[in-house]
């Protein structure tokens, strides 16, 4: 191995490439990762030791409040390789800003903006040739904080470890999407974590999401705690509906995600002139806009899938199937999106930061 320092992060290189033993074509998301990580500890009060290094597991004391308690926080961004061989992220600035948003909710330390900034662009410097060109390739990032303080005491850790990870991707979800909207479980309450990107948030769902996935289901749209009368998100995604033709999506809150991916798709329609509405959708609309006809389209939108058509939903054990349409505002927004994202099309935003 050789080490380095790179204003001042240690860089140790990993003394051979894994690159050459996957095959780009055929990846499932999230389960290959590139030669290096980026790893910085908090300490008696500071940041210190940033360090790039070759991916490996790592010890931990059995204690660790993470284990215990559950402070864990992390995002989910993207790289993207133009056909100049140039390496662009999306919208950084607001995912940094999000998942500081998620520390100070679980009692956890800030990462400071340029101490993330310098970590994550000496990564993908050093490991750029896991980014391949081409719509649809991408590099996956997934920033993330746990907490490493020992002793099992109900208080917050006074230690953490920040990390970054990187994997190639494709699509995140393929296929038809078909939802079941929840009637007794929620993501989220009042109150709670529901728009903090922290573990236990997407712990919590698993169970709900394997009884929908044994009745044929994809994912599930969640609805209120309260009243379970109110459309909130789609799996890990927020949720448009199109009814006529006007797009629809809840207004975020303590109980919904700021994505990233949703805020730039408003901001797309409002600039393609399609009309757009952020305000609380009632079950009761979607069943009687599927009735009608003025219910179009349905679809997910975030980080990792970008948007995710549903083709259906069930409610009350009776399923509703979306017609078919030529016109989906979905898929036209996603082209639109992807485009900026990889280059293909002017960023009149300026939405897109080169590394």
């Amino acid at each position: 191995m050789s080490t380095t320092q790179a204003n001042k992060i240690e860089i140790i290189k990993a003394p051979k490439t894994k690159i050459n033993e996957v095959d780009f074509d055929n990846i499932n998301f999230g389960s290959v990762f590139t030669d290096h990580l980026f790893e910085c500890d908090f300490k008696n009060g500071e940041w210190q030791n940033p360090t790039i290094k070759p991916y490996a597991p790592f010890m931990m004391d059995p204690s660790s409040r993470v284990f215990h308690y559950g402070q864990a926080i992390f995002e989910g961004m993207k790289a993207y390789k133009d056909d100049n061989d140039d390496i662009w992220l999306f919208r950084p600035d607001e995912n940094i800003k999000r998942f500081n948003s998620s520390a100070v909710r679980m009692a956890m330390p800030e990462v400071p903006e340029a101490l993330f900034t310098e970590g994550l662009n000496q990564l993908l410097k050093l490991d750029e040739a896991w980014i391949k060109k081409g719509l649809g390739n991408t590099l996956y990032i997934r920033p993330f904080m746990i907490a490493t303080g020992f002793g099992v005491v109900a208080n917050p850790s006074d230690e953490y470890k920040f990390m970054i990870i990187l994997s190639p991707a494709k699509a995140y979800y393929s296929g038809e999407v078909k939802v079941l909207i929840a009637e007794h479980y929620s993501r989220a309450a009042n109150g709670g974590i529901g728009a903090a990107k922290t573990a236990g948030n997407y712990a919590g769902q698993f169970y709900p999401t394997s009884l929908a996935n044994k009745e044929g289901f994809q994912q599930i749209i969640w609805t209120d705690d309260a009243t379970h009368t109110k459309l909130e998100e789609a799996g890990t995604m927020n949720v448009f509906f199109r009814i006529n033709d006007t797009l629809v999506t809840a207004p975020t809150s303590e109980r919904i995600l700021d994505g990233v991916t949703r805020k730039s798709l408003i901001d797309m329609a409002k600039r393609e002139g399609i009309a757009i509405e952020e305000r609380p959708v009632l079950v009761s609309e979607l069943i009687e806009g599927i009735k009608n006809g003025s219910l179009k389209e349905i679809f997910g939108a975030g980080t990792a899938a970008v948007v995710s058509p549903i083709k259906g939903f069930a409610y009350k054990d009776e399923y509703y199937e979306l017609p078919k349409i030529e016109d989906s505002i979905a898929l036209q927004l996603k082209e639109k999106l992807t485009n900026i994202q990889h280059k293909l099309a002017e960023d009149t935003f300026g939405w897109t930061v080169k590394i």
